[in-house]
C-alpha cells in the first residue's frame, strides 16, 4: 500500500508548481475520492494526451487538423496575436476586444537554455505573414527577458515586410496603488501612456 501511495506522490511532484507536500495531500484526497471520479480525472488525462495536438496554422491545442479559432471565419484575418504558449490564448480570449488570429511559438527565444529561433514556431509565422496578407502582428509575449528579446527578434525579422508589428502594453494593474510599483513596471506605464 505505502509502495503505492508513494508512488502517486512522485508522480504528481512532476507537475509544475506541486512540491511534496501538496502532492501528499492530492494523493490522499484522490484516495478518499469515490472510484467513478478519480477514474474519471484519469479518463481525461488519457484522453487529452491521446487526441490533443497543436494546429497546423497557428499551434494551439485542437483535437482537429485545425483549431476552432483559425476555422472561425468570423475573425479578423488580417491580425495576429503572437503568443508564447497555448494557454496564453485562455487568458487573451477572455478580453473581449480582440477578435483576431493567434500564433504560438511554443516557448520563447533562450539562447542561455539552448532555445533558438529553430526551436520555435518563427518560421511559420513569417510564412504565414507573407502568404496571408497580415497588416498587423501584436506581440504578447511575457514581459520578461526572453518575452522581450524574442518580440524584438521578430520586429526585426518582419521590418522588410509591409506589416505592423505592435506590442502589449504593460502598466499598473486596476485597483492598485503609484507608490507599491516597482521601477520597471512604473516605467513602462510611463512609456505606454497615451492620450485621453
Amino acid at each position: 500500500m505505502h509502495g503505492i501511495i508513494e508512488n502517486l506522490i512522485s508522480e504528481l511532484t512532476r507537475l509544475p508548481g506541486i512540491g511534496r507536500k501538496t502532492a501528499q495531500r492530492l494523493a490522499f484526497f484522490i484516495l478518499s475520492m469515490p472510484d467513478a471520479e478519480a477514474l474519471s480525472i484519469a479518463k481525461a488525462i488519457e484522453k487529452v494526451k491521446e487526441k490533443a495536438r497543436f494546429c497546423s496554422q497557428c499551434y494551439n491545442i485542437t483535437e482537429n487538423e485545425i483549431c476552432e479559432i483559425c476555422s472561425d471565419e468570423s475573425r479578423d484575418r488580417s491580425r495576429i496575436c503572437v503568443v508564447e504558449e497555448p494557454s496564453n490564448i485562455l487568458v487573451i480570449e477572455r478580453v473581449k476586444g480582440l477578435h483576431c488570429l493567434y500564433h504560438v511559438l511554443l516557448g520563447a527565444l533562450s539562447p542561455i537554455d539552448g532555445i533558438t529561433p529553430e526551436k520555435l514556431k518563427i518560421k511559420e509565422l513569417v510564412q504565414r505573414v507573407r502568404r496571408d496578407g497580415i497588416q498587423e502582428i501584436i506581440m504578447a509575449t511575457n514581459p520578461n527577458t526572453k518575452g522581450e528579446i524574442t518580440a524584438q527578434y521578430i520586429r526585426e525579422l518582419l521590418s522588410p515586410m509591409a506589416v505592423k508589428v505592435t506590442r502589449i502594453a504593460y502598466g499598473l494593474p486596476m485597483g492598485s496603488d503609484i507608490e507599491f510599483a516597482d521601477e520597471v513596471t512604473l516605467g513602462k506605464a510611463l512609456e505606454g501612456r497615451r492620450e485621453l
